[in-house]
């Protein structure tokens, strides 16, 4: 299919995922949606790269400010609405897969709710994106044949967590989770309190495909520190389980364009 075949439909929303930010991997219908659209509606989890590529007149930015303010969901809610209500051809922007912790699903309840026609684009989510390329599959003949997706950012209003870290342990497996960098003390150790071994692999991938990536390998009992030696930050994805480590038997021959700007490695006995 060839992009300038695609064309955005006046008075529809489109809710893309962008991938993990190199703009190589947007998909072919992203990229023509992009172009075609009236108004863009985006936060910086598309990566710098992507939003280089965009018209500032088209963009509306409803991400989280300098000064520490954020456009509130329901205020997104309202003006997708609004923008398509108004005739015009609108893209609503999300980092990896807008169905992935995006809140895309929140996002599509209340758009047909208010009667308002919407695609789905899906989008390579940053869960695989981001430790592929850096080395690590999230299942492995050998090591792992299943793989939970994990939020490290619940909901602040839910009376607990709904994540059920005990089950996780016990079944085994690659755990992957996305927004957990400031919560990553927290979930290793409940990790280790459930029974895994405090020798399980861990790895961290920030910005994976950005041009600030970093990775900060390690245990469950040695990331925390491995994290703080290398500066992760925000958005990073973690990877537990054995996987992990097989990182370490591809590096050599592993080429492409995300080589890292900085590599952290950390195991028990290191220095």
């Amino acid at each position: 299919m060839d992009a300038r075949d695609i064309e955005a439909e006046p008075g529809t929303v489109y809710l893309v995922g962008s991938g993990p930010g190199d703009p190589g991997l947007l998909t072919v219908r992203a990229k023509a949606l992009l172009e075609d659209a009236d108004v863009i509606l985006h936060d910086r989890l598309p990566g710098p790269k992507i939003i280089g590529m965009l018209p500032d007149e088209r963009c509306e930015y409803v991400g989280k400010h300098a000064q520490g303010e954020r456009t509130t969901q329901s205020e997104i809610n309202d003006r997708l609405v609004e923008y398509a209500r108004d005739g015009k051809k609108v893209v609503r922007l999300k980092g990896g897969d807008s169905f992935v912790f995006g809140r895309g699903g929140e996002e599509a309840e209340y758009l047909a709710n208010h009667g308002v026609p919407f695609e789905v684009v899906p989008g390579v989510t940053s869960a695989i994106a981001a430790p592929a390329v850096v080395g690590i599959p999230v299942t492995h003949r050998d090591h792992a044949s299943s793989v939970s997706f994990v939020t490290g950012h619940e909901d602040p209003t839910k009376d607990e967590s709904a994540v059920d870290w005990e089950s996780l342990a016990e079944a085994g497996g690659t755990i992957v989770v996305l927004m957990g960098v400031k919560r990553l003390p927290d979930y290793t150790a409940a990790l280790r309190e459930a029974g895994m071994s405090s020798e399980t692999p861990v790895a961290l991938v920030e910005r994976g495909t950005w041009p600030e990536q970093q990775v900060a390998t390690g245990t469950l009992e040695t990331i925390v520190e491995a994290r703080d030696e290398v500066g992760i930050r925000p958005p990073a994805v973690t990877v537990i389980g054995d996987v992990a480590a097989t990182r370490e038997s591809v590096l050599d021959a592993l080429e492409n364009e995300y080589a890292p700007v900085a590599d952290g490695r950390r195991g028990d006995g290191d220095d």
